[in-house]
């Protein structure tokens, strides 16, 4: 903030809400997703892309095929879809590199070549292999290319009722040579789904929410570094380990992950945190807007793909003290299938290509090969937040109207983390809404600073702006951002000496207790349940049983056992209104674990609590008294697509 900027105080008695109120923009104004149609008998199941000279599209496939798309931004006529080479297993990452294309399979980094020139592989060259055990869970993602020419894999944990590392650099991410050198880099990944670098070429790998992950979240990786999951560190004894540490030098405290890295020299807190059900559930492929402003006004900002919520998000990141850290945005949703994979056109398009074979999206497709073009049109968002020594500075895209943002309920903030634990997943915890000490708007009316009560390094804030307007009464096209605050910058305080700005108390959440989740028998039956039913889980997200049938108006003992590796619920709904029901729970935002992702809704009959897995749970109630097919659903963010069942009513 400058000398002359202008500042205003608030304080409890300010301006009345609008009564005009301006329609509401949509993502599709500036940033419409169009699909590039796939011709029949081709399962695009895509696991790895990237563009190639000239313009061609690589594409490889979770079924072991590449295939090379011509004209994929179907200029002056249609797509032309080659293969390009088959017989892979389950290629999950793709690059182009001097003249030839690499990609990581289960149990290599192999280079594909087409020496004799007629448009397929005719050479499989093995660079580097590493042992698997067989589990269904070691995936291995890559290469990202360097610009030493050395190329980064990032290998998963298997699952066997927790992460587990049974093959040598499993849970590590490795740098390998093209002639075959390889050297660990770091350790601590769980799901290590996507990998991409800033503009400067500073290394990021995006992480999955799982056993020691509370949430999702993007890591800068440094050689030497500890991201977090210890079962990778089995291997710290090997001679070409950077690191030495061990597995139970890690505390399963429970305590947050910032709190922890104070005492672990080598544990790297996130750069910034996803939260979990808010920005998706499966983070993926890492990109930096390298367009140059082909894509807009976010140009050197990092997109990060959700495969379960078939989305985007933008990153803003700054560094304070050398430290990275930063805020995230919702940015563009609704495409056809899970986000896995991204990579620029040539002229600034940005691709996404898609499965959900195994995970379970919210896009219902197997999946599907989009793009997302800028329109030209410059949407009101916020461009930046910026950490001050007291708050946040909120640079917009657009100037923004200065009586919206001396509203009461215009800005609003509250400040959470996650437990840093062995257990799956954490919900938030330690949450604090936090009052404006104070707000002053740059003369220009694009630069926000707002100063805060109780500021929190460490803590992930999640700043909600719903009343901000630009100077044509324009709402933002997105109004909240979330801020993982890994250190607080020194500078001047806005705060000190001034009035208080108020800022309403918002009402606690309901809970996600009462008649509609009944965990013993009631006394009134005074004895068995007329009919006790069960439902497990199978993988791809399913229910293991897809029908139950009850008598109208009989007493139902239900049991749920969640024997999946992830969180789960059972939901009963009201006939036609799951999806209504499993929207409502996504929007739940930070209530929803406390909530079970069981929103306060008619639709709701009878529900569990959110079980962890292993866990097992009985509800009881009586059958709905008029015959017909109930919806049974898992409103689990992301789940309520594939997680589904009927109890029938006769």
């Amino acid at each position: 903030m400058t000398a002359n900027m202008l500042r205003l105080l608030v304080s409890a008695m300010l301006l009345p809400l609008s009564a005009v109120a301006h329609s509401q923009p949509v993502e599709a104004d500036y940033y419409p997703i169009k699909t590039v149609p796939i011709p029949e008998g081709i399962v695009l199941e895509v696991g790895g892309m990237t563009f190639m000279p000239g313009g061609a599209l690589a594409v490889a496939t979770r079924r072991g095929e590449v295939w090379i798309v011509d004209n994929p931004t179907m200029r002056g006529g249609g797509p032309h879809f080659r293969r390009f080479a088959h017989g892979l297993h389950e290629a999950l990452g793709l690059a182009y590199h001097a003249g030839a294309l690499y990609t990581a399979q289960r149990s290599e980094l192999t280079q594909l070549s087409d020496q004799d020139g007629d448009g397929t592989a005719d050479v499989y060259r093995t660079i580097y292999s590493w042992p698997l055990e067989g589990n269904y869970h070691e995936y291995s993602y890559g290469p990202l290319v360097r610009e030493d020419g050395s190329m980064v894999v990032a290998l998963n944990l298997a699952w066997i009722g927790f992460g587990a590392s049974l093959s040598p650099w499993r849970g590590w991410m490795l740098a390998i040579r093209p002639d075959g050198e390889m050297k660990p880099i770091a350790a601590g990944m769980r799901s290590p789904a996507g990998m991409g670098t800033t503009m400067d070429g500073a290394l990021f790998f995006a992480e999955n929410q799982g056993d020691w992950v509370g949430s999702g979240y993007i890591t800068h990786i440094e050689e030497g570094d500890f991201a977090g999951n210890p079962a990778g560190l089995h291997w710290t004894s090997d001679p070409a380990s950077p690191l030495s540490l061990q597995p139970e030098d890690v505390p399963d405290s429970g305590e947050p992950l910032f709190e922890v890295a104070r005492v672990i020299d080598e544990l790297k807190p996130p750069a910034v945190w996803m939260p979990h059900g808010i920005l998706g559930i499966s983070t993926s492929d890492i990109v930096p807007d390298s367009t140059g402003g082909l894509f807009g006004p976010f140009a050197g900002q990092l997109l990060v793909g959700d495969q379960g919520h078939s989305k985007i998000t933008r990153i803003f990141l700054e560094k304070v003290d050398d430290v990275y850290q930063g805020a995230a945005f919702p940015f563009v949703e609704g495409f056809a299938s899970g986000v896995l994979r991204l990579a620029w056109a040539p002229d600034g398009s940005l691709f996404a290509g898609m499965t959900n074979r195994g995970w379970a999206s919210t896009g219902k497709a197997p999946f599907g090969l989009q793009y997302v073009k800028w329109t030209g049109k410059t949407p009101f968002e916020v461009k930046e937040v910026r950490a001050v020594s007291d708050g946040f500075e909120l640079i917009f895209t657009r100037p923004i109207d200065t009586t919206s943002a001396l509203r009461h309920s215009s800005i609003m903030a509250e400040s959470f983390t996650y437990k840093y634990h062995s257990a799956y997943g954490s919900p938030p915890i330690r949450q604090m809404k936090h009052r404006l000490q104070g707000v002053a708007i740059s003369e220009d009316k694009r630069r926000v600073r707002i100063a805060l009560d109780d500021f929190r390094e460490g803590y992930i804030y999640q700043l909600r702006l719903a009343g901000l307007r630009d100077q044509l009464d324009t709402p933002l096209l997105h109004d909240v951002a979330y801020y993982t605050l890994n250190r607080i910058p020194d500078g001047d305080r806005l705060s000190a000496g001034r009035v208080p700005r108020e800022t309403p108390d918002v009402p606690e959440e309901a809970s996600a207790t009462g008649p509609k989740r009944v965990t013993t028998a009631p006394p009134s039956w005074e004895g068995d349940a007329d009919t006790a039913l069960s439902v497990g889980t199978l993988p791809n997200l399913l229910f293991d049983t897809e029908l139950l049938t009850v008598v109208a108006g009989g007493r139902v003992a239900l049991t749920f056992n969640n024997n999946d590796d992830m969180l789960h619920n059972l939901v009963v709904t009201k006939p036609d209104q799951a999806d209504s029901v499993a929207l409502e729970a996504m929007r739940l935002g930070l209530a929803g674990h406390d909530m079970a992702y069981v929103p306060d809704s008619d639709a709701v009959l009878y529900h569990t609590g959110l079980l962890e897995p292993g866990a097992t749970e009985t509800i009881y109630f009586r059958a709905p008294a008029r015959a017909g097919d109930y919806v049974i659903v898992c409103t689990f963010p992301g789940h309520a697509q594939t997680m589904r069942g009927i109890l029938r009513v006769v």
